[in-house]
């Protein structure tokens, strides 16, 4: 039976709909891990100990029945191509070209 090996992810990428009562608490949560991106869209560097710690802010503060929140887990920031249509965010959004 072969090893299962374990991954070790840099890089995340977290969108979110959550309720309106949430998301204040949902959006500082990402805030202290990742760059804003895009309204509920968040994306950076993130170590395995830092996911680990993210992922159970988040359940501290959404309900599984009514939230829901995506993460995207990368092995780092250049297996994967952007493309971005309409306005784009100066602001917010960080370039990225691949």
């Amino acid at each position: 039976m072969a090893n299962k090996k374990n991954l070790n992810y840099n890089y995340a990428f977290v969108f979110y709909d959550v309720n309106e009562k949430r998301v204040q608490k949902v959006f500082k949560v990402c805030k202290r891990y990742l760059s804003h991106y895009q309204n509920s869209v968040f994306r950076g560097e993130m170590s395995p100990s830092k996911l680990i710690q993210l992922r159970t802010d988040l359940r501290a503060v959404i309900h599984d029945e009514e939230d829901f929140v995506c993460i995207i887990k990368l092995m780092n920031d250049s297996v994967f191509g952007e493309e971005v249509l309409g306005k784009k965010d100066k602001e917010n959004g960080e370039s990225l070209i691949i």
